[in-house]
């Protein structure tokens, strides 16, 4: 049964298209991450998703049931905010609280003072009680149970948020950016708590960022969208190394995919004077955009036969055990990029001449529109 089927979205603000017909499917059970620049439409659909915002056109069911016209309460869904949104007059343990009291007690039961006379009061109250701590030993926040969310640090906070989505039960997780707010250590602890919290817990969640090392590094399939548009969904692997569109390729990869402009010739490849060992699948004559990833790239071997690319040293960052080389061919616009085991790199300097030998079955080809282009490796080639 699919957990989450998202059909035909339309929605714009206005004379502007937000959402131009997104579609997807994700199994029950699955973390998909909705990743894009800001901007894209992301956090709308999520919205729509969970019925915080009405679509234009298009359908959503969640467990195999039609929940478009449903409000979202009545959507079984939870959802985790970037702001956290606790109750600040509540401790930890109210907070975690809330969403089982609306749900479980009726208006008598959950009366401030005569509410523990209402008949079952004592029975929920019970269940509840072992429900929350049950939860919070799950997030390692037991001993914060009598806090209020002003005594506890940012991640303490988010680990309660994500509690109260637990403890509810839902169908499926809408999480909204859930830790842009943190610092970079905290981002990486709470990263691997919440993969774990899903694998726990096995519902379907949807997961929105801007940042694509959590989407690449989280999620079991990643949905890129920009301009509204769904642009691919797969594996993390998948859309790194398998990029449908440039745009894609452009996003995914930190430092960027590297761009060349090159020619098709008649079963070839060129770069300026320098014949490359690919031929692509496209007409003589076609402008191509040539994709290199930095990695694919490293320093030629002293008298290797393979084309290599001839570049000036531009700048240096030490990463530690690697150094991001960048480094300009001759009258091309921007720099290449090339992250180099510090080893090897070891007495490059800034303003050194040198030559780069690229992994060309990493190479990515893309036509004018952004579409990948197929190519085949060569396995001779020449300048």
């Amino acid at each position: 049964m699919p957990g989450i089927t998202v059909e035909g979205i339309h929605k714009s603000f206005g004379a502007t298209a937000v959402l131009k017909g997104i579609s997807l499917t994700m199994a029950e059970g699955e973390f998909l991450a909705l990743v894009g620049p800001s901007g894209c439409g992301k956090t709308t659909l999520l919205r729509i998703i969970a019925g915080l915002e009405a679509a234009d056109a298009g359908s959503i069911r969640i467990a195999g049931r039609d929940v478009t016209r449903l409000r979202a309460a009545d959507r079984d869904i939870a959802m985790v905010f970037q702001n956290y949104a606790l109750y600040p007059h509540l401790t930890v343990a109210e907070n975690l609280a809330v969403p089982l009291v609306m749900r479980r007690m009726n208006a008598w039961q959950r009366a401030p003072l005569l509410g523990r006379f209402a008949p079952g009061h004592t029975s929920q109250r019970a269940a509840i009680t072992t429900r929350v701590r049950d939860a919070a030993e799950m997030l390692r926040i037991g001993h914060l149970l009598d806090r209020r969310p002003a005594q506890l640090s940012g991640g303490q906070r988010q680990r309660v948020a994500l509690g109260r989505a637990l403890v509810r039960e839902p169908r499926a997780f809408l999480m909204d950016e859930p830790l842009s707010n943190l610092d970079a250590e905290l981002r990486a602890s709470t990263r691997r708590e919440i993969v774990e919290l899903h694998r726990q817990a096995g519902v379907t969640t949807v997961y929105v960022t801007h940042d694509q090392v959590e989407a690449m590094t989280m999620a079991d399939r990643v949905a890129v969208m920009m301009g509204g548009e769904l642009l691919q969904l797969g594996t993390p692997r998948a859309v790194y190394e398998q990029p449908a569109d440039l745009r894609v390729a452009g996003f995914l990869g930190s430092p960027r995919i590297n761009t060349l402009a090159v020619q098709a010739t008649p079963g070839r490849l060129r770069l300026g004077a320098l014949e490359l060992p690919l031929a692509p699948q496209t007409d003589a004559g076609t402008a191509l955009t040539l994709g290199l990833r930095p990695e694919a790239l490293r320093l030629a071997s002293p008298g290797s036969a393979a084309p290599g690319l001839p570049v000036r040293v531009e700048h240096l960052e030490y990463l530690g055990a690697e150094l991001l080389v960048h480094a300009r061919m001759a009258n091309a616009e921007a720099a290449l990029v090339a992250r180099l085991p510090l080893a090897e790199a070891a007495g490059l300097a800034v303003g050194a001449a040198t030559t780069l030998a690229a992994d060309w079955g990493a190479a990515l080809l893309f036509d004018a529109a952004g579409r990948r282009v197929g190519m085949a490796l060569k396995q001779q080639a020449h300048v």
